[in-house]
């Protein structure tokens, strides 16, 4: 079983928010395969089903990015799932609009929700793939930059590069985090 996690804030106030980019893919994700997003439990929004032969759980954490991990641990504890059964998808700013990262471990990379679920999980080796929401501004501050929406230039690169994150998520579940990262990093 594995377990993706889309990163967001709860609330129709920050959604379709560069910093919700997590949601927007878990959303198609569930779209795409049939699996319905109504069970709330383990401070999350989830769906269970099957991509590519395997059991998931599809997760949006309602907490605020801040304490996704709060979410993850439940989650991970609750499924008796380890680090290697967890795949995130988040909003990564050193990436352009539409581009997508792809990495088997890491650091948190200043990224507020990565550092609270590597702090509660107790690990960096969990799959995760950023999804670019562009540079921000130099005279903007940041959670505002983030919490800002995309503009009309920007959306057909977003809907594009959430097509892909879900491409790539599949391709984890079916051959592995590098075959993943051999076909979409750098495109």
């Amino acid at each position: 079983m594995k377990i993706i996690v889309g990163l967001g804030n709860p609330g129709a106030k920050y959604a379709g928010t560069r910093h919700n980019i997590g949601f927007s893919v878990i959303d198609e994700l569930a779209e795409k395969y049939n699996i319905s997003l109504g069970e709330k439990k383990h401070k999350a929004i989830l769906g269970k089903g099957m991509i590519e032969g395997e059991k998931v759980i599809l997760a949006m954490p309602q907490t605020f990015m801040n304490l996704s991990g709060e979410s993850v641990r439940a989650m991970m504890d609750y499924y008796k799932c380890e680090s290697d059964d967890l795949v995130v998808i988040y909003d990564d700013i050193d990436l352009a609009v539409g581009k997508l990262r792809i990495r088997e471990k890491g650091s948190a990379g200043g990224h507020n929700g990565m550092k609270n679920i590597i702090q509660h999980i107790g690990s960096q080796d969990f799959v995760r793939i950023r999804v670019g929401v562009g540079e921000k501004p130099k005279n903007m501050d940041l959670a505002d930059y983030v919490l800002s929406r995309f503009g009309k230039e920007d959306l057909p690169f977003i809907r594009e590069s959430c097509t892909r994150a879900c491409e790539a998520a599949a391709l984890i579940i079916s051959e592995g985090a590098a075959a993943a990262m051999n076909k979409f990093n750098g495109i």
